[in-house]
């Protein structure tokens, strides 16, 4: 496993996108705990995705015109939903105490979240390859692809930790954490969009 993969996935990670999104939104809403368990669906969905690609679904994504925008739009559509959550209090930023999120709906979520998404087994077929040789095998790949499964959620942890870190003095301030749940409910419609615009 070469130096190269580890930075260049590290800053694939860091990048913000859906997950990252979702981790910081719970974690700001309900802790880290919550930010810790949207990690862990995140993450989750990253291996479901990895072994996906290496059944080699992922070509079927990319050749089915039908199947692909299928999978977009219910992803599209999820996004969407949990924006419309997130603005109305109902999301990742719900704060009242006395209806926190469950550990499996945290859970749930970050799977769900990631999983709809068609172009992550696609991704993994085209970043993974880089840095295999030619004669290397599947259990390269599953190798590669459980390391940076493990990038991802560190990262994620990272992130959580942040957020956590700045938590009490957001909800110290309601317009600020006002101004926080409109912010990541923008970032859920953006990604939702962007991924409209997506092509196979």
């Amino acid at each position: 496993m070469s130096f190269e993969f580890l930075v260049t996935a590290l800053v694939v990670c860091v990048a913000p996108g859906i997950g990252v999104v979702y981790t910081l939104s719970a974690t700001l809403g309900q802790g880290f705990r919550a930010g810790f368990l949207a990690a862990i669906g995140c993450t989750i969905a990253t291996l479901v995705h990895l072994a996906v690609a290496m059944a080699g679904l992922a070509a079927v994504l990319h050749t089915s015109a039908l199947l692909f925008q299928g999978l977009k739009y219910a992803g599209v559509a999820y996004l969407l939903w949990m924006a419309w959550g997130t603005l109305k209090g109902t999301g990742g930023l719900t704060i009242a105490a006395a209806d926190p999120a469950s550990p499996a709906r945290l859970v749930r979520q970050g799977i769900l979240l990631n999983l709809l998404n068609p172009k992550l087994p696609m991704f993994f077929l085209a970043f993974l390859p880089q840095f295999m040789a030619p004669t290397d095998g599947t259990e390269v790949m599953a190798g590669l692809g459980i390391v940076f499964a493990a990038i991802t959620f560190l990262v994620f942890i990272g992130y959580a930790g942040l957020a956590a870190s700045g938590r009490e003095a957001v909800l110290s301030r309601p317009a600020v954490m006002a101004w926080m749940r409109r912010a990541f409910a923008a970032s859920f419609a953006a990604l939702g969009l962007r991924l409209a615009f997506e092509r196979a």
